[in-house]
């Protein structure tokens, strides 16, 4: 444990060692959150795209999910059509 002191603008210096255990770096931001009386400092990464890149991995595609869907969609809407043009064609004979 370590105890800091807040500054008039309520700033604190997170102590070297825990700095060094969460992996903070100079400049780097930190999410800081309440959770009952208690504030828990999360380091952010550095570049958030790159730290979610390949998360998704080996997770199914939505998009071929949702073209497959959208084929069989237009599928049906054409069967429909086609009954609807034959059908209006005997009732106008």
């Amino acid at each position: 444990m370590s105890v800091v002191k807040t500054s008039s603008k309520g700033q604190i210096v997170i102590p070297v060692e825990i700095r060094r255990k969460l992996g903070i770096k100079p400049g780097q931001r930190v999410n800081l959150t309440l959770i009952e009386d208690k504030a828990v400092i999360t380091p952010l990464p550095q570049d958030p795209i790159r730290a979610l890149r390949g998360v998704l991995k080996g997770e199914p595609s939505m998009t071929k999910d949702l073209l497959r869907e959208r084929k069989e969609e237009m599928k049906r809407e054409k069967e429909i059509t086609s009954r609807l043009l034959r059908h209006s064609r005997m009732d106008s004979r």
